[in-house]
């Protein structure tokens, strides 16, 4: 079949722009070190990468909550920190005022347990960001409450917090609560009231009360270290999932880049044979251009 010069005209031309076009693509892969611009250069790698973000927005989600989980936990764990500093000098004078028959001395253990007293309520009723630390799921309402007398001493005090606890999501189906529970709550206003009870056997000089008074206080100790306990637990956990977080987020983001990512040492050998096969083809284009223009004239 023989071909015109037109039809050589249009195929040489057609030739020349797809080496231009090839030309301009490899020449922009290998300045952005990308070779996926749209969703047609590789519609796989496209699909899993669309995939591989949805997963990383969703670990990013996990890293906020478990940041939160850890904010939270650790507040908790200061304030039964407090209780615990204040449940160890309790202990200590319900041992020193059961132990004196000195009025003076027991007078002065009912000041220092009544001063436990409104530390161990500040302590319970301590707010972080305007949230009540141990409220449970009630963080906008004050948890501890009190009854005081004529002369502005405690005498009861009733836990109004909530009787659970949030429970913040992981990922995968996990989470933690990183407050303690309503029950936990309910037996620091008993350890109050324990207070409460010590403050008045050392006023009333009782020392057979006020060693009665060690025992409940001994329960209350251990609930707090238990708690403490279980903080240290759930912190124990938020710090592992974040490590997993971060450790797939890395894989992730590994596997991104390497799906969008172009192979440079390749890329730049076909971009130097795209370029010469396209100055090559100018040439010939250009020959030819002469040839029938020579052929014309004639």
């Amino acid at each position: 079949m023989r071909l015109t010069t037109a039809g050589m005209n249009n195929e040489l031309i057609t030739q020349l722009q797809l080496l231009n076009s090839q030309q301009a693509t490899l020449q922009n892969q290998v300045s952005t070190g990308q070779r996926i611009f749209q969703p047609g250069d590789d519609p796989l790698a496209v699909s899993q990468v669309a995939s591989d973000q949805m997963e990383q927005s969703a670990l990013t989600q996990v890293g906020l909550n478990a940041n939160t989980a850890l904010t939270a936990s650790q507040n908790t764990s200061a304030g039964l920190s407090q209780f615990k500093s204040l449940s160890d000098q309790a202990g200590q004078i319900a041992v020193l005022g059961s132990g004196t028959s000195s009025s003076t001395s027991m007078q002065s253990y009912a000041l220092q347990a009544n001063a436990l007293l409104e530390q161990a309520l500040t302590a319970g009723n301590t707010k972080v960001g305007g949230n009540c630390i141990f409220a449970g799921t009630a963080v906008t309402t004050t948890p501890f409450t009190v009854t005081r007398n004529a002369s502005g001493q405690i005498t009861a005090v009733t836990y109004a917090g909530s009787a659970t606890s949030a429970s913040i999501p992981l990922g995968n189906g996990a989470g933690v609560t990183p407050a303690t529970d309503g029950a936990t709550n309910a037996k620091l206003a008993d350890f109050m009231n324990q207070l409460v009870a010590l403050r008045n056997s050392l006023t009333a000089g009782d020392a057979t009360a006020t060693q009665a008074a060690s025992a409940p206080l001994a329960d209350s100790d251990d609930t707090i270290v238990n708690a403490i306990s279980e903080q240290a637990n759930v912190q124990s956990r938020i710090q592992f999932a974040q490590a997993q977080q971060q450790t797939q987020l890395t894989n992730l983001g590994q596997a991104i880049s390497n799906a969008a990512s172009v192979d440079l040492p390749a890329t730049v050998v076909k971009l130097t044979q795209t370029t010469q096969a396209y100055q090559a083809a100018l040439a010939a284009a250009a020959k030819f251009m002469n040839i029938s223009l020579l052929n014309y004239i004639q």
